[in-house]
């Protein structure tokens, strides 16, 4: 049976979205709707559902009901993930996963040509369109003095953002960030808040974070998931003296 395209405009509407793992429900009747160009922050404890739902954006989990849709015409449900990629919607993981061997810049070329080709063949194919792309992608994740330098010899913090300029080159109009900030010292994580907040200048963001300073500076609405379902949504500090966001989560 198809699904009714949604009367709305928002550019990421879930509705009504379950997903089952051996009797535990991830997800219970999710629904959250995210704006075109919003900044959306996504809170819970561990087990609430916010990997999973990402995994249903992203196409690597389907939902055992419920609808996903992306611009409003796009069932991302029925859709594999390099069909949802080649949508503009790019999910960057917790753990970085960037060519360590490689320099900076080889690993953002590589991600613009996205090709299957040899080696030697990839890396004869930079135009000066793709290296002006490149070059503008380094400077905006402020790794340009880095450009040069083996990807495995990178902070933890410079590969997050580094992953970061492997979606922006794609031109992702959806950035998924999965707990961006972790492990990172505390003048990475103020680089890292000030490069998301420019990024959602011209793109939509969603975050999943448990650092809650982290989502208190990036100011955003922010979503709380518990039990596979929205708990709360609002403000920080709406959802901070939520009482039962207190006691399920910022309480522990």
């Amino acid at each position: 049976m198809k699904t009714a395209t949604p009367m709305t405009d928002a550019l990421l509407y879930l509705n009504g979205v379950t997903v089952s793992f051996d009797g535990f429900k991830a997800l219970n009747d999710l629904s959250l709707v995210v704006d075109e160009g919003e900044l959306r922050t996504i809170i819970g404890p561990n087990g609430a559902g916010k990997t999973t739902m990402m995994d249903v954006v992203t196409g690597k989990t389907r939902p055992d009901a419920g609808e996903v849709f992306f611009r409003g015409t796009a069932d991302l449900s029925h859709l594999d993930e390099t069909e949802i990629a080649n949508l503009g919607i790019g999910r960057k993981f917790q753990r970085p996963t960037v060519f360590e061997n490689l320099t900076v810049f080889d690993n953002l070329e590589l991600s613009l040509a996205d090709s299957r080709g040899t080696w030697r063949t990839l890396f004869a194919q930079l135009t000066p369109d793709r290296h002006d792309r490149i070059a503008a992608t380094l400077a905006r994740i402020g790794l340009t003095e880095q450009s040069g330098l083996l990807a495995g010899l990178l902070s933890h913090g410079q590969k997050q953002w580094l992953e970061i300029g492997m979606l922006l080159i794609h031109d992702r109009t959806l950035l998924l960030l999965d707990e961006p900030v972790a492990g990172m010292t505390d003048r990475e994580t103020e680089a890292t808040t000030e490069l998301i907040l420019d990024l959602a200048n011209d793109r939509t963001i969603v975050v999943v974070e448990h650092d809650m300073a982290f989502v208190r500076s990036l100011g955003a609405r922010v979503t709380v998931l518990h039990e596979g379902a929205v708990l709360a949504e609002g403000s920080i500090d709406h959802v901070q003296n939520h009482p039962r966001v207190i006691e399920v989560y910022l309480g522990r």
